[in-house]
């Protein structure tokens, strides 16, 4: 992955949820979403505050961990919180904030010296890593806003990246748990939507996870649950990973019934 690759493509998955949600009426906005209590207008809106401060990370660290530094430790009214002035906004306001939030994070992402680290909300991370949990956060709360509006999606090799930061993440779904991490290695071999096969970890890794890479980031973003994805383990641990998969260190919340969505 690279810091072009990356940044390029979260400017198209970012224009693809924004056609999502150009066109619709003021009342779609209000559309429930899969995610309880949460409108088409309350993923715009938590998007939107996410990638402002992806921007004031990349472009003002100091700025971004005195900010941080001022945060609840109740995870979801820092969330309630970030997203209510977007909130407060008529539809088209809320989307002129969200494609100047998505426009000034890009550029801010784009100006980080090579290895140079970003501070984040769980720890500093490369400004790539960064854009690729953007990719994440597009992923998850688009499909979200895809299956209210009942829009199918249409998957890219994009989504390579937020396969890569969730094998890079692996963890995150049993320390959002509490749980003790298994002291043993992943092995992950997904197949593109172009076909490409995209393999992380060990050959020889006795743990591992298979499948179509958008069943897999469907998966790690909870979006579906794993008794209608095509993923198959290979081991104990890998398993029970099936189960706990997620790609960011928020509370797991309740996921999605089996069945909820069809094949």
């Amino acid at each position: 992955m690279t810091s072009s690759d990356v940044l390029s493509d979260l400017a198209a998955e970012g224009e693809a949820i924004d056609g999502l949600v150009a066109a619709i009426t003021p009342e779609q906005w209000q559309t429930p979403t899969p995610a309880e209590g949460w409108t088409v207008a309350h993923q715009i809106a938590h998007l939107t505050a996410t990638f402002r401060m992806a921007a004031l990370a990349a472009g003002d660290p100091a700025a971004f961990t005195a900010m941080t530094a001022r945060l609840s430790p109740d995870f979801d009214a820092n969330v309630v919180t970030a997203m209510a002035p977007f909130l407060a906004l008529p539809p088209d306001g809320l989307l002129a904030q969200f494609r100047q939030a998505r426009a000034a994070a890009q550029g801010a992402l784009a100006a980080v010296p090579a290895g140079q680290a970003v501070p984040w909300l769980v720890r500093p991370l490369p400004a790539p890593v960064l854009a690729a949990a953007g990719m994440m956060e597009l992923f998850g709360h688009g499909q979200d806003v895809a299956d209210a509006l009942g829009v199918r999606r249409e998957y890219t090799d994009r989504i390579g990246h937020l396969a890569f930061f969730a094998v890079r993440t692996w963890d995150f779904g049993y320390l959002a748990r509490q749980l003790p991490v298994p002291d043993v290695a992943f092995r992950f071999e997904l197949t593109a939507p172009s076909g490409t096969v995209w393999r992380f970890g060990p050959d020889d890794a006795e743990q591992s996870v298979s499948g179509p890479a958008a069943d897999f980031c469907l998966l790690v973003t909870r979006r579906r649950n794993r008794a209608d994805l095509a993923l198959k383990a290979v081991g104990e641990e890998a398993e029970q990973w099936l189960d706990l998969a997620q790609a960011y260190r928020g509370p797991a919340g309740p996921g999605r019934r089996p069945g909820q969505f069809p094949a």
